[in-house]
């Protein structure tokens, strides 16, 4: 029977996470019609039990190998039902309401393709989530390596969107992929992640494609999600940090697929 909601939670050797995850959605979505969909990269016994004891509904995929997140999230919505996809990391955790507001959003607003939350720290901060398209010139703003310059400056308050209210629903560029709710409809029309961008840069080029396709990317902060969110490839060292921190390595790489995809920048909305 479709549901009108699938929910995808893809997990990477975080029990832990999953485990709390897991307990927000059954809290926080008993009055809803979803199906629960865990893709479990990397499977091990602890994940599955983590599962099983906590949901006897549940479609448990696992794998071997680490698929990556676009993999991961391809084949959740393969395997899914729902008229809307909520896809979460594991280190999310849901609080009341939150995700039937969301929906009431999406169904008021069909050309609303992709909807992010407000997405919170532990101690109530809010997260920057929303960011206008990546340029070239952002990559070593970010990094470090020449952010004291003024046009470097300028250019990182462009992509985190300084000037724009976290209180106010917004239409950035694109969201960050730990917590997204799209449309089957849209995702029909616009296809799946690209399973190229194995690390970073596959929800940039989603949204992309969303918005290139006639639908709109809409962080809506009327629903609230807590993220343990830590930034690995955060640069500490500048230039050297490229060197030194693998997960730094990937983003870069994954920016330079980016480039190259759309070599028009033109074209990136």
């Amino acid at each position: 029977m479709l549901k009108e909601l699938s929910i995808i939670i893809v997990h990477h050797r975080t029990p832990g996470f999953l485990k709390l995850c897991l307990d927000s959605v059954k809290q926080t979505c008993a009055s809803l019609d979803y199906e629960l969909v865990v893709v479990d990269s990397m499977s091990t016994r602890e994940s599955r039990d983590i599962v099983t004891e906590r949901t006897a509904s549940v479609q448990f995929l696992t794998s071997n190998e680490n698929l990556g997140f676009s993999r991961g999230v391809n084949w959740g919505i393969k395997h899914s039902s729902g008229q809307y996809i909520l896809i979460l990391n594991p280190d999310i955790i849901l609080t009341d309401g939150a995700v039937l507001r969301m929906l009431n959003f999406m169904k008021k607003h069909a050309d609303v393709g992709m909807l992010g939350p407000q997405l919170r720290n532990f101690n109530n901060t809010i997260q920057q989530s929303y960011f206008s398209f990546y340029r070239p010139i952002t990559i070593p703003a970010r990094r470090g390596i020449l952010s004291g310059f003024r046009p470097f400056r300028r250019a990182l308050a462009d992509f985190t969107m300084a000037d724009a209210d976290t209180s106010k629903i917004q239409t950035p560029d694109w969201l960050m992929g730990s917590a997204l709710m799209v449309s089957r409809a849209a995702v029909d029309q616009v296809g799946l992640m690209d399973e190229r961008f194995f690390m970073y840069f596959e929800d940039v080029d989603w949204a992309r494609r969303f918005w290139h396709n006639g639908y709109k990317v809409v962080y809506f902060p009327e629903a609230i999600f807590y993220h343990y969110h830590q930034r690995e490839s955060k640069s500490r060292f500048g230039v050297w940090d490229a060197i030194l921190n693998r997960k730094t390595r990937w983003h870069i790489h994954s920016a330079l697929k980016f480039f190259l995809k759309y070599r028009k920048l033109a074209q990136l909305r």
